[in-house]
């Protein structure tokens, strides 16, 4: 099928975009969901600080670690059968998670829930640039994460009422529905890919995301696409609902709201940021211009949540996740750089050292959080939140220093980017 003219592009949008995205939209409800119910989890199994942050951060330990062999059965299967069959294990997640009694059973269906959203973004990448124009991948990859990030709109508002009428437990059965069904849906709509396909073992697959991993534009580019988008997952993921409740004050039904707000930035931010990008390359921009930008952004919107900006005007968070959201813009760039066949291993190794970065920053802030007494309410101390976000943004400013750092020591050696064969060429 040609994708050159506008009507080919919206099929293939309906018949392979769309699926792909109700997929991934799972991804994003599964991840922010936490957040919605993490006081009521806190209070009903007694979890302190620490053990909400390694639940949180757990979901993200498993589906970084589910990246590798998942960018190598995109490769070798494409994203139709990868997908359909990882719905299978978020339903198996919910169904555990909605069932569990204590901690133990808590973290297996968030393990289970980790590895079926880890092929999410990355499928629909590859399908994005498989099966689209050159000239139209980081448009349509905008529009599909935008489209995905629509499940953590359901994650707050709907989720919170839907909580109301059947509980915590009936919600993640619900989840489970959804993904059976989104998983049908991409069994009988995707096409088979189109790309060639990698055959090698697992010796091979380790050694090319090895040469991936000391690629020169991915070790300059890494550190703030990883850390810009860590830190929207730890605060949609988990800590954004306790920050509301402890130094915001909100009660449940005010938090969802919020929460709302924060998805819907997300979803606005992710549909506009590949068009935006594509118009400032158009016009001559840089093409980290967009990164630098949003990564300032954020460093201001640390300064405005120590300062109870966001506090007393709590709608601003649709700030935070909005700058947060051209981070896949981040990964087509790097993957531009490598041949067809390689765009799966190469997104879901950047995905993966980003997960790492979520595991550690979400435990790391309930760790911090603890040295702190609870308060009165049963919450967390306000001077512990300030804390662990003075370090998030140290650790945001030094990764922007970081990327001008390497531009200096990169315009010595050159860039340069595999082949299918492995040997560098100039990129």
């Amino acid at each position: 099928m040609s994708a050159d003219a506008p009507e080919s592009i919206g099929r293939l949008f309906r018949r392979i975009s769309l699926p792909l995205a109700a997929g991934a939209a799972l991804n994003q409800l599964n991840r922010a969901i936490t957040a919605v119910i993490a006081p009521d989890i806190a209070d009903v199994f007694a979890l302190s600080a620490a053990d909400l942050g390694f639940l949180g951060a757990v979901f993200f330990a498993a589906y970084g670690i589910a990246q590798l062999p998942v960018g190598a059965a995109l490769d070798r299967y494409g994203p139709r059968r990868v997908q359909a069959a990882l719905m299978l294990a978020i339903a198996a997640g919910a169904l555990v998670f909605a069932a569990s009694g204590g901690l133990g059973l808590l973290v297996v269906g968030r393990v289970l829930l980790g590895v079926g959203v880890s092929a999410a973004l990355m499928a629909q990448l590859k399908a994005t640039r498989e099966w689209f124009p050159a000239s139209k991948v980081a448009a349509v990859a905008g529009w599909c994460v935008g489209l995905s990030a629509l499940g953590g709109v359901v994650a707050t508002v709907p989720a919170e009422a839907l909580r109301a009428l059947v509980g915590w437990r009936g919600v993640f059965v619900v989840n489970a529905l959804i993904a059976l069904a989104a998983g049908w849906w991409i069994w009988r709509s995707v096409p088979e890919t189109l790309a060639q396909r990698s055959t090698g073992g697992l010796a091979e697959e380790i050694r090319v995301v090895g040469r991936i991993m000391v690629h020169p534009s991915l070790i300059r580019l890494m550190p703030v696409l990883g850390v810009m988008s860590a830190l929207n997952f730890t605060w949609q993921g988990l800590w954004a609902g306790p920050w509301l409740r402890d130094v915001a004050g909100l009660d449940a039904i005010a938090r969802a709201q919020v929460l709302l707000v924060y998805a819907l930035g997300l979803t606005v931010g992710s549909f506009f940021s590949g068009s935006v990008q594509a118009a400032l390359v158009r016009r001559g921009a840089h093409p980290l211009a967009l990164i630098v930008g949003c990564t300032v952004a954020l460093l201001v919107l640390h300064v405005l949540l120590i300062m109870r900006v966001l506090a007393d005007v709590p709608w601003l968070w649709f700030l935070w996740p909005f700058f947060a959201s051209p981070g896949p813009v981040g990964y087509t760039l790097v993957s531009a750089r490598f041949p067809a066949h390689m765009t799966g291993r190469v997104s879901t190794t950047m995905n993966g050292l980003m997960l790492v970065l979520v595991f550690i920053s979400q435990h790391g802030i309930g760790l911090i959080l603890d040295l702190w007494p609870r308060t009165e309410a049963g919450g967390w101390d306000p001077r512990g939140y300030d804390a662990a976000i003075a370090v998030s943004a140290a650790i945001q400013a030094a990764s922007l220093i970081w990327l001008f750092v390497r531009r200096e020591a990169a315009s010595d050696g050159g860039d340069a980017s595999p082949s299918p064969t492995g040997t560098p060429h100039p990129a």
